[in-house]
């Protein structure tokens, strides 16, 4: 094959290369498309978030926690139970994230954050007392 064939080749495959790049785009935008008008599709795209809440009870000091949960509401219904007393109360909730509950000597005080160690300091902080300390903490995935 001489020099001029193997240039006319090379030539060709990249205007295959062009042409398949340029009916990618419009493929994709068919699918954004039909994603958006069907929402059934498009939760399947979607990445799902992970739910977590943590309840208390601030005169017993009972609390109940959840995390993983598919929806933030069901969440809040696992912590309530788990917290077991009819003056349950959710104080913290978050997705994909962490939630810590600090308990003072007089108060309670909840705080989410990115990770762990972000939501204890946050209600620490809050609580900015000497004598607090971390009683509850739940992280999602």
């Amino acid at each position: 094959m001489g020099v001029l064939s193997k240039a006319r080749l090379h030539g060709d495959a990249n205007r295959v290369r062009t042409i398949m790049r340029a009916a990618l785009i419009p493929l994709g935008l068919i699918a954004a498309a039909v994603c958006v008008t069907d929402p059934a599709l498009a939760r399947v795209v979607m990445k799902k978030g992970a739910y977590g809440a943590i309840a208390l009870q601030r005169d017993t000091g009972q609390f109940g926690y959840a995390v993983d949960s598919t929806t933030s509401r069901a969440a809040k219904i696992e912590a309530l139970k788990q917290c077991a007393h009819p003056r349950c109360e959710v104080v913290a909730s978050f997705s994909n994230a962490c939630g810590a509950l600090a308990r003072g000597p007089k108060k309670y005080f909840p705080a989410t954050g990115a990770v762990r160690p972000e939501a204890e300091t946050k209600a620490l902080r809050l609580c900015a007392a000497k004598e607090c300390e971390i009683v509850a903490w739940a992280c999602t995935k």
